[in-house]
């Protein structure tokens, strides 16, 4: 989905114990992240996607505030766009450095909340592709988890990774890994849709997983950016889905519904779909009538009304391009997690962090990689050379990098 965003045993699983100590101790050592409780398995199930660098990132507090939401589905981790096999936010930021990431989670956790972090996405290098074998891919995303203190993780695979068969196998290994290294860990597994549940890449990453023994807690998939108008092109899809997780796995058909998730996309998809509140309730109402684990979408960044609230036709990655209040879709996260959402919610936009040093984004300004402004609240750095690119406007893959608000 373009979403703007953007097996070893013995000396090996030791080896990769005794390097998440290590790097457990270096990261209490360091206070790169706050302790974490972990919440009720529902709402990391129901934790939509928020993008912390990109995208113009939303004030997590607030919406907790706002929702009652608890749980964010952060992403996207990736290997670095220079090559190699270690952690990174986006390709461009090391996890083994990071401090911008650990402090948005640590104001997560002071408030009651947890994250669960993503991996993959659509565009990028992912780990899968670099690393040389599943138990190296493992240790990299068990760094992750490690300095995160994560209780759940989610692998999402699409293109162009899930067209590359070892590529998948070395991702489902890795998943396997970390499901018997951190006893209770919730694992996700998330993949593009069809009409007919998943097309031919994901019925064979369903099948590598088959071949390998491992069951997640659920197989998403994204029933968007594939043909889909409305919610009943969706309930469809997941109709389907279940069929072929039961033909895969030998399941009956509520225990297909056990392991099966909706991971949706609010307002204007990127091949001019439309998926509303509406669409949104009817699909939630059919993910808790049938017992299903998983109901989250992407994206928070999204989760506001654009100016004007159609956005001209164009799909937003910081906006949903449907008439709405702001949060309007976290809140069936929240209904999926059992909550009922607060009647009343705080003002419009939160008081803003502090002061903007950065010169103001202009138009007719030249700028070049490394410069950096301030819009709309949020300093900006220019990855490349860029002018008249307004930030925020062209998500994770254009030129301005949103470094938070200031």
């Amino acid at each position: 989905m373009k979403r703007f965003r953007a097996l070893l045993a013995g000396a090996a699983t030791a080896a990769l114990a005794t390097a998440g100590l290590a790097a457990f101790a270096a990261q209490q050592a360091s206070g790169a992240s706050a302790d974490a409780t972990a919440l009720s398995t529902r709402w990391y199930a129901a934790a939509p996607y928020l993008m912390p660098h990109d995208n113009n990132p939303p004030d997590a507090g607030y919406i907790m505030d706002a929702t009652g939401l608890k749980a964010f589905q952060l992403a996207f981790i990736l290997a670095p766009n220079s090559g190699g096999c270690s952690p990174t936010w986006d390709g461009t930021s090391p996890v083994s450095s990071d401090t911008a990431v650990a402090s948005v989670i640590s104001a997560i956790r002071a408030k009651g909340g947890d994250v669960s972090v993503s991996i993959g996405g659509y565009g990028g290098t992912k780990l899968g592709q670099t690393c040389s074998d599943a138990a190296s891919t493992a240790a990299a995303y068990q760094q992750v988890i490690t300095k995160y203190q994560l209780k759940a993780i989610d692998f999402d695979l699409e293109e162009p990774e899930y067209e590359n068969t070892a590529a998948i196998a070395r991702e489902i290994g890795a998943a396997k890994i970390l499901q018997q290294n951190n006893p209770g860990l919730y694992v996700s597994v998330t993949t593009a849709a069809t009409a007919d549940g998943t097309g031919w890449f994901g019925k064979q990453m369903l099948n590598e997983a088959k071949a390998q023994g491992f069951t997640p807690n659920n197989f998403s998939i994204m029933p968007f950016d594939g043909g889909f108008n409305g919610a009943a092109a969706q309930t469809s899809a997941l109709t389907n889905f279940n069929a072929i997780l039961r033909s895969t796995f030998g399941w009956d058909e509520a225990t297909a519904y056990a392991h099966e998730g909706f991971s949706g996309m609010n307002g204007r998809s990127d091949t001019g779909e439309y998926f509303t509140q509406d669409d949104f309730r009817t699909v939630l109402d059919f993910a808790t009538t049938h017992h299903m684990d998983r109901f989250t979408f992407w994206s928070l960044n999204r989760d506001r009304q654009c100016t004007p609230p159609d956005n001209n036709g164009k799909t937003s990655g910081t906006c949903s391009s449907v008439p709405q209040t702001d949060w309007d879709f976290a809140k069936y996260s929240v209904r999926f997690a059992g909550v009922t959402p607060p009647t009343t919610t705080p003002p419009t936009s939160p008081p803003p962090s502090g002061t903007c040093t950065a010169g103001e984004w202009s138009a007719g300004t030249v700028y070049t990689g490394g410069d950096t402004v301030s819009y709309e609240g949020h300093t900006w750095k220019a990855k490349w050379w860029t002018q008249n690119e307004k930030p925020g406007s062209t998500g994770q893959w254009g030129v301005w990098q949103d470094l938070g608000p200031c």
